[in-house]
């Protein structure tokens, strides 16, 4: 069949973009950066991977843009970002299309009590969905089994949501030590009743997270900032087999692919017929909590 034209799909990670320099949406990360390619000439850290960066252009409403995108390629529902870059934009859209849009707030675990204190702030006014964190993005970086990081796993299982973490090599030319995937078996033991959501990859340590999944419940996998073309075959394999229920799908517009691209490529992905509707929606939105 391939990919289906009459599933709403739920986008786990979509930005709205704004008037400013698209370099500006890194600077939480930008002392991290050495190297001078990174610091001059990308317009994103990562660019080196991402040829053919969206065009995002000039427009005088980004929200009502932002949503003729989604509607183009029937997204039903997307994932925002809640943080300092975004957050007026953000809550803008909430406001402007209630049923479009939920909310995940990015952490910093640098923070200590006083972000668990404002994650259960958003939480209670935004109905947050979920958190997330970027572990070599941090600054300074902080492991995923870093110490840090479990007063925000101990309020995200208070609240019951999900956290999302990058895992894997980072895309930016940042230590990628922080998000090794075998960082995750130990937060996994330990806290059993806590949702991952690994983030951007996992790579090269797919064939591990593949074995995770299998081994905790409530361990899963977007395929946030690929290419669907790139996607690692052993999480196809995974998703046609034991690993339907564990596989959501999740863009990367506007940071680095457009939605054109994305749904282009989708059109070519190999997964089973049954598993489209999970990929694509049922699984967020058992997930996130969104019926």
């Amino acid at each position: 069949m391939g990919l289906p034209k009459d599933i709403g799909v739920i986008d786990t990670m979509l930005g709205i973009p704004t008037r400013e320099d698209r370099a500006d949406w890194y600077t939480f990360f930008r002392p991290l950066l050495r190297d001078k390619e990174s610091l001059q000439a990308f317009e994103m850290p990562a660019q080196y991977m991402f040829k053919g960066v969206p065009d995002i252009g000039d427009h005088d409403d980004y929200i009502g843009w932002t949503v003729e995108q989604m509607d183009k390629h029937n997204i039903q529902q997307a994932m925002i970002g809640l943080d300092d870059r975004w957050t007026e934009s953000a809550i803008a859209a909430k406001k402007r299309f209630p049923d479009r849009f939920f909310f995940d707030a990015p952490i910093d675990p640098n923070g200590g009590m006083d972000e668990v204190r404002r994650i259960k702030k958003l939480h209670k006014e935004y109905d947050l969905k979920a958190v997330s964190v970027f572990p070599s993005g941090t600054y300074p970086q902080v492991a995923i089994d870093h110490k840090y990081m479990f007063p925000i796993y101990a309020a995200c299982v208070e609240m019951d949501i999900p956290i999302m973490i990058n895992v894997g090599v980072p895309g930016p030319r940042i230590p990628m030590a922080p998000q090794r995937t075998e960082l995750l078996d130990e937060v996994c033991w330990f806290f059993p009743d806590l949702k991952i959501v690994m983030r951007h990859g996992s790579e090269p340590w797919d064939d591990l997270a593949v074995k995770l999944m299998l081994k905790w419940p409530n361990l899963y996998y977007s395929t946030s900032a690929f290419a669907p073309k790139h996607l690692p075959k052993s999480i196809i394999n995974f998703a046609n087999t034991r690993g339907a229920d564990k596989i959501i799908y999740a863009g990367y517009f506007p940071m680095g692919l457009s939605l054109d691209r994305i749904f282009s490529e989708l059109e070519q992905l190999p997964l089973k017929d049954d598993v489209w509707p999970k990929f694509l929606r049922d699984n967020a939105r058992r997930v996130f909590k969104l019926d």
